[in-house]
């Protein structure tokens, strides 16, 4: 068998087992609906109010579900059926969406009726995450995984290129719509998870104990180079995020209106698919810690061009630039720890690394809302992307051991 097709078979090796197939399915719809339905809340919360706090809100109430209960949402995805759990989370979030769907047909202009869905929302994701990032592993063997992650984020990258278009397109057209649709691509999800075969996965039988509630805590603290590299990605986000603001840039800044913000939105997915493709073919296989920080340095950088340019062209080749660059950062990531964390704490290491994510997404939509409520949008994205290149230098030094990685597998 030549080169090039042992390559093409390993690259799509993930395919090869039906329920990864389902699976991924499942995650494309709901990432989707999930993506439509971000772009929808963002220009009705904006229309409502013309208030760039309230776009920080969207995402503050979304994360602090995560962050209370992470001690429980990782056990529960250790001790429980994977496989079930998101099922059960996917109706949870159909359900949001319809309340999103009834309150704007209804025509209300209160807004808290908006972030208490939304609250109720990141409390079923806070359960979703850890078991959706743990399943996987269990639905392909080892040799398969690296494949796995590289499609599971092609399927995010897609679902984010192609849902915020959707949603701004269908928003533009009947607010209804957008959510209608949103909802029934949740439903589907939670149909496509459910044909998934049970999957091998060890349940978490000990008693439950502070100890074992904190396993996943004390793992990425004993795993430098796993800690190092989700805590800069957690910063570099956190500070570079910009996605909050989009509504006032696609309205106030560059003018584009629902549409272009779907564009905006979607800019990041573009170029964070393009790299998801070649590294599908051609994954890191040297120089992966020199790389992460190559890249969120690029980040940053892009962060800076997209707040400062007036130019739709300019602004949306820097995002395309920002999520290029992203997407290295979170496959280092996520290989990282899938390939070093043990099935049986998996969930619970899981859960910790989606308190971090949703910290830098939900916490930096906040942390983006309030700063431009203070210092206006273009400097609040600005000041965040120089932030971003400043923790890049600052954790090569505080990281030397992520900085020298060189193999994503632990070898030398």
């Amino acid at each position: 068998m030549s080169d090039t097709s042992t390559a093409k078979r390993h690259s799509f090796g993930a395919f090869q087992h039906r329920g990864f197939l389902f699976y991924w399915l499942s995650r494309l719809c709901a990432t989707f609906a999930v993506n439509i339905v971000s772009v929808s809340v963002g220009w009705q919360v904006y229309d409502m109010t013309r208030d760039p706090f309230d776009l920080g809100l969207i995402g503050l109430v979304q994360f602090m579900p995560a962050l209370l209960l992470v001690l429980v949402t990782g056990s529960v995805a250790d001790r429980f059926n994977r496989r079930l759990i998101m099922a059960l989370c996917l109706a949870g979030e159909a359900v949001c969406v319809l309340g999103l769907l009834l309150f704007t047909i209804s025509g209300s202009e209160t807004v808290v009726f908006v972030f208490g869905i939304l609250l109720m929302f990141g409390v079923v994701r806070a359960f979703m995450g850890p078991a959706q990032q743990s399943l996987a592993p269990n639905l392909v063997p080892p040799k398969d995984l690296a494949s796995a992650i590289a499609w599971n984020s092609s399927a995010w990258q897609i679902a984010t290129i192609v849902g915020p278009v959707t949603g701004g397109l269908l928003y533009g057209a009947a607010p209804e719509a957008s959510y209608a649709v949103a909802l029934a691509l949740m439903a589907l999800g939670a149909v496509l998870i459910l044909m998934v075969p049970k999957p091998a996965q060890k349940i978490l039988n000990d008693k439950a104990s502070w100890e074992t509630v904190i396993a996943g805590f004390r793992y990425v603290w004993k795993e430098k180079i796993v800690l190092g590299a989700i805590s800069l990605d957690l910063f570099a986000v956190l500070l570079g995020g910009a996605t909050a603001l989009m509504p006032i840039f696609a309205r106030d800044i560059l003018e584009v209106g629902p549409w272009g913000l779907g564009m905006l939105r979607a800019a990041p997915a573009i170029g964070a698919l393009s790299v998801a493709a070649w590294l599908a073919f051609n994954p890191i296989r040297n120089h992966a810690g020199l790389l992460l920080f190559g890249f969120v340095t690029v980040f940053g950088l892009s962060t800076i061009v997209f707040g400062l340019s007036t130019l739709v062209w300019v602004s949306i080749v820097a995002l395309v630039v920002m999520g290029a660059s992203d997407m290295v950062s979170v496959y280092i990531r996520e290989t990282l720890i899938q390939l070093w964390t043990p099935d049986a704490v998996r969930g619970r290491v899981n859960a910790v690394n989606m308190v971090f994510v949703g910290a830098s997404n939900e916490l930096g939509e906040f942390r983006a809302g309030m700063s431009a409520a203070v210092f206006g949008a273009v400097s609040a994205v600005v000041i965040g992307g120089a932030g971003t290149v400043a923790i890049a230098a600052l954790w090569a030094r505080f990281f030397p051991d992520l900085r020298r990685a060189r193999h994503l597998d632990g070898r030398p």
